[in-house]
């Protein structure tokens, strides 16, 4: 087992980290910029070190700087979270060429899984459904034209090298279909340095429903269910739950089996999810995310595990204590993202926080770096806390929610959480009766 592990990232994520490092008994080393030197990680881990400015490129994103952080501390791992460098496969390979353990999957199957092209064609050779669309990247107008006439309209087109939603455009009819590709390859280049698109169906009404998987690296691989992320605002999340509302037992086995049979064969290593689309009663895969998400509480909770600490012992070697047998769901889980931004335009509000009070009682778990006198820096993603509730059953975990909400003080900024109580008042979230287009309608009509 790793004696020390350095934690390239920061906030509540980190803080994460510094608690299975101190459950386990590993000597955990926070890094910050000149921002974040106040920061709850910093305080919590048994070391620190600063390794640049606030902008990210010159310390959360420096290669150089965290390779540097390890080698002055001693620490023979890196955990990465999530975001900043956790999906660089030039990192990670970096980081084994000095010797130090990257706690995740290979450079290899990061850069299979980063590429979208790619990462279809891999899960499609490994078994897994996917979405119909071009064999590969589609190089000019004309045959953008020819593949959205078989496919059949409407269809979208993405960028090879997307995310967030960028480099990403429908086309309703073939009228549109010129527009949308010109337009998704001038947004890809300008944000990716990468103009290359490929095209899919669209589909009408799906869901985003996500299974998490483990794997080994030597072939052996579970799933832990599935997650329901169908609330999303821009294409970025904003309320996930474990098990999904529309999901029964047989099809969760039967998608969690597919998945874990292509991450087992494909010898990946750590944790991971695979994001689908699920629309009439089938899945079609849209990518892959090699590392921890921000919703992995909600799975830990419904399944009684540690995913952090799994992660951990993995990397270091030892078996994998997953058994697929043994992993039952337990009950409904529920978490929101909290984010300081001013409704009703989500404008960031960083500031300093003038009290914090945290929910508690039973089934409340609150991931936060919060404290008071806190000040969020304005350099950063605007998620300061995650509340994860987990009850028998969906009902009660909503009533859970709407309970800590009321109890949660964070004062001195604007956060997001006035959006959630206001969430927990409509009929379409409280029977689960949505699609991924429904909260973005909603948010057009409502008054926030």
């Amino acid at each position: 087992m790793f004696s020390k592990i350095l934690i390239a990232n920061r906030g509540e994520i980190a803080l994460r980290v510094v608690r299975a490092c101190r459950e386990m008994g590993i000597a955990s080393v926070a890094v910050h910029s000149t921002a974040d030197a106040d920061a709850m990680h910093v305080r919590m881990a048994d070391e620190s070190i600063c390794i640049g400015p606030p902008p990210s490129g010159q310390s959360y994103l420096s290669i150089p700087s965290i390779i540097s952080a390890c080698e002055i501390t001693g620490a023979e791992a890196i955990h990465p979270g999530y975001g900043f460098l956790s999906e660089n496969a030039n990192f990670v390979q970096i980081v084994e060429d000095h010797g130090i353990k990257f706690i995740g999957p290979s450079a290899e199957h990061i850069r299979i899984m980063g590429d979208k092209i790619t990462a279809k064609d891999t899960m499609k050779n490994l078994g897994v459904p996917c979405v119909p669309g071009s064999e590969g990247g589609v190089p000019d107008l004309e045959s953008a034209r020819k593949i959205g006439g078989e496919i059949g309209y409407p269809v979208i087109v993405k960028a090879t090298a997307g995310g967030g939603g960028r480099g990403m455009k429908l086309a309703k009819s073939a009228a549109e279909i010129d527009t949308a590709f010109q337009t998704a390859r001038s947004e890809a280049k300008a944000a990716f340095g990468n103009d290359e698109v490929y095209i899919e169906k669209y589909l009408g009404r799906p869901r985003h429903i996500e299974v998490q998987v483990f794997g080994d690296g030597r072939g052996n691989a579970v799933h832990l269910g599935e997650r329901d992320c169908s609330l999303q605002r821009r294409h970025q999340k904003v309320l996930e739950e474990a098990p999904g509302p529309v999901i029964d037992s047989e099809t969760r086995a039967r998608i969690g089996a597919t998945c874990a049979k292509a991450i087992g064969d494909l010898g990946y290593e750590g944790a991971g999810t695979i994001e689908f689309l699920f629309e009439d009663g089938e899945f079609y895969f849209i990518e892959m995310n090699t590392r921890l998400q921000v919703e992995h509480p909600v799975t830990e909770a419904v399944f009684g595990v540690d995913l952090v600490a799994e992660q951990i012992r993995v990397a270091a070697g030892q078996p994998m204590s997953l058994k697929q047998d043994a992993l039952k769901v337990n009950g409904h889980a529920i978490e929101v993202r909290i984010n300081a931004e001013k409704l009703p335009n989500f404008a960031p509000s960083p500031g300093r926080i003038t009290q914090y009070h945290a929910p508690g009682g039973l089934g409340v778990r609150m991931d936060s770096a919060l404290y008071d006198g806190y000040r969020i820096p304005p350099y950063y993603d605007s998620l300061v806390a995650k509340l994860i509730v987990h009850a028998q059953d969906r009902p009660a975990a909503l009533a859970r929610l709407h309970r800590a909400l009321g109890e949660l003080i964070v004062d001195g900024i604007d956060t997001t959480v006035p959006l959630f109580n206001a969430l927990l008042e409509q009929e379409a979230v409280l029977t689960g009766d949505y699609t991924i287009h429904w909260l973005e309608k909603w948010l057009a009509e409502a008054e926030l």
